[in-house]
């Protein structure tokens, strides 16, 4: 996409809350940001977003699903993941030692990611987690 291109393009799967389908996720993501130089820290970001929807909500519970998004710019690279519902409360970023071996996740994309956001709704929660391009020498986006 050029640099001054203000459009977004936005790709959407749907998939059922089956631990196999979190591989199914982050190839999708692969495939898209294939040559992108985000395309590692979007495919782990996905990974662990869909692991946390089928691990801690009714995703992955009998007919859930979760719902990925990918929106890419020439700014940045949007990746939203929407759950099911069902938790008894919103995701969050919890600060636990390294050898935790649950709660780490959140913490680990808010490291990797520039900004997350999370968004509850009657549905469930979306976590969004936003990739900027780097600034090149002269204030121009890759």
């Amino acid at each position: 996409m050029h640099e001054y291109t203000s459009r977004a393009r936005v790709w959407g799967l749907s998939c059922p809350g089956f631990p196999e389908e979190v591989s199914r996720a982050r190839r999708w993501t692969r495939d898209i940001l294939r040559g992108s130089p985000l395309a590692e820290d979007a495919e782990l970001i996905v990974s662990e977003l869909s692991a946390n929807a089928i691990l801690h909500t009714a995703s992955g519970q009998a007919y859930g699903s979760f719902h990925l998004a990918v929106a890419v710019s020439a700014q940045v690279v949007a990746l939203s993941v929407t759950d099911d519902g069902g938790a008894g409360t919103a995701p969050k970023v919890e600060h636990r030692n390294q050898d935790a071996e649950h709660g780490r996740g959140l913490g680990m994309v808010s490291a990797i990611a520039h900004r997350v956001v999370v968004h509850e709704s009657d549905q469930g929660h979306t976590v969004t987690a936003e990739l900027y391009a780097d600034v090149r020498r002269g204030g121009h986006l890759c």
